[in-house]
């Protein structure tokens, strides 16, 4: 685990939890995966990914019958962030706030880390 010791990689708000925990229980996933691979207009992208089987490498967070898995390689850049879920008039989506982001694109879809990578803000 990449972090301090006893507090937890990401925070997960009540309105994310209860959608977490609604897409667990749909189809018997074990939770949801957050992931940064390449990809999108900066280089890089968060993922999400349902999971069937828990990899034990994975960092786990659970709140409220909600689990996040944080696969290894993102631990170290999503350390802080906070998930929340937001329904507005022209969308409903994930929302990171993410402390180790530095800079973000016109269109606010592209991040940049602190460390010189990019991803893009689900």
């Amino acid at each position: 685990m990449f972090g301090i010791p006893g507090k937890q990689a990401v925070t997960i708000t009540p309105r994310a939890a209860t959608q977490i925990a609604k897409l667990m229980a749909r189809d018997g996933h074990q939770g949801l995966r957050i992931g940064i691979k390449k990809g999108g207009c900066a280089g890089m992208e968060y993922t999400m990914d349902y999971v069937t089987e828990v990899n034990p490498l994975d960092e786990t967070v659970e709140v409220d019958g909600a689990r996040v898995m944080i696969a290894p390689m993102a631990q170290m850049f999503l350390f802080g962030t906070e998930i929340d879920y937001e329904t507005t008039l022209l969308e409903s989506a994930f929302k990171f706030r993410n402390p180790n982001v530095v800079d973000a694109c016109g269109c606010g879809e592209s991040i940049k880390f602190d460390i010189g990578l990019t991803a893009t803000q689900a």
